[in-house]
């Protein structure tokens, strides 16, 4: 047994018996893959594949497996939660239960993670293809704790009763943006342990060279705090609707160029597809996020994205003030 990364190029060559493709749904290059896999199979008799994946984006190799005539001499096998809870399965009815209260603002992932069915994304501002294509394979998040060279920024979303703090930062390559940390604290979590963590992130990785943080109704005290602890580099951001907009519009047009990869990482990935918008009369963009979900993670993603709009100015270390 053999492990691949899911890169064409190292399908390609190997003589293999079986080939096991997992979340296939997820792969940018799904395309690509598919055929190296074919012709590697090509060259047994008996070669057989075999894949399997949360259902996501419908143009998609995978989608097309499971709809079209094309490919109806397939076996398929279709599990959802109705075949995984016990006794025949490892689900207990109290995890159950706590996934479908999880899941009852957000009826769109119940039928993706549970139904195992595809769901329509037509209000969601980032799209379930758009969000696949950005998917990076071999892109894992770096821990705070390591010792790490690169340009990067930082987007910091507060919250503290009902909403999660999350810090996420993207590190800059050229012209490609890559999500290298994305840290969620708990509920109830103090501001000042988020600076703190702030603060031991920017000393470990030193080259942090902006940091993003909204600070909708804490003002500019949340600002000078982090920088009196020694943060450099902080722009406090107001998230006015023009603002929002401003922001994920260039979260948006990153993915839409191809310029932003990040890691597999389930829940990231269904909450950046989680941000609704709509058009008002006045023909301005407003968001939103279904009741009993959340949006955090979108927002401190984009505001890394947002901070990373600037490249560094090498050998000068600035002190951002509140915008």
């Amino acid at each position: 047994m053999e492990c691949f990364p899911n890169n064409p190029e190292t399908i390609r060559g190997p003589t293999l018996d079986v080939v096991y493709c997992d979340e296939m749904n997820f792969i940018p290059n799904d395309e690509e893959m598919f055929d190296a896999i074919m012709w590697t199979l090509v060259t047994k008799k008996h070669g057989k594949f075999i894949c399997s994946s949360t259902p996501w984006n419908t143009d998609s190799v995978f989608f097309r497996i499971w709809n079209e005539p094309a490919f109806e001499h397939y076996a398929k096998t279709h599990i959802t939660w109705r075949d995984a809870v016990e006794p025949n399965g490892p689900l207990s009815r109290k995890m159950l239960e706590q996934i479908r209260k999880q899941y009852e603002g957000d009826p769109w992932r119940w039928t993706r993670e549970m139904e195992a069915e595809w769901s329509e994304d037509v209000d969601h501002w980032l799209s379930q293809s758009l969000i696949a294509q950005c998917v990076d394979g071999d892109l894992d998040f770096i821990p705070r704790e390591w010792s790490v060279k690169g340009d990067f920024y930082a987007g910091i979303d507060l919250g503290k009763h009902r909403d999660y703090s999350v810090v996420a930062v993207v590190e800059r390559k050229g012209d490609m943006l890559r999500l290298v940390h994305c840290y969620q604290f708990p509920l109830e979590t103090s501001y000042a342990t988020v600076i703190s963590y702030v603060k031991a992130l920017v000393d470990k990785w030193q080259t942090i060279y902006r940091i993003a943080v909204d600070k909708t109704g804490l003002g500019d005290p949340i600002v000078e705090d982090m920088i009196s602890s020694g943060i450099p580099n902080v722009e406090g951001i107001n998230f006015t609707e023009p603002k929002k907009e401003e922001i994920a519009t260039v979260l948006k047009r990153n993915m839409v160029e191809g310029h932003f990869r990040l890691p597999y990482d389930r829940d990231v990935i269904n909450e950046l597809n989680i941000e609704r918008f709509e058009i008002t009369k006045a023909g301005k963009v407003r968001f939103n996020h279904p009741e009993g979900t959340h949006d955090d993670r979108f927002w401190a993603i984009a505001l890394a994205v947002y901070a990373a709009r600037h490249k560094p100015v090498r050998g000068m270390i600035g002190f951002g003030k509140a915008a």
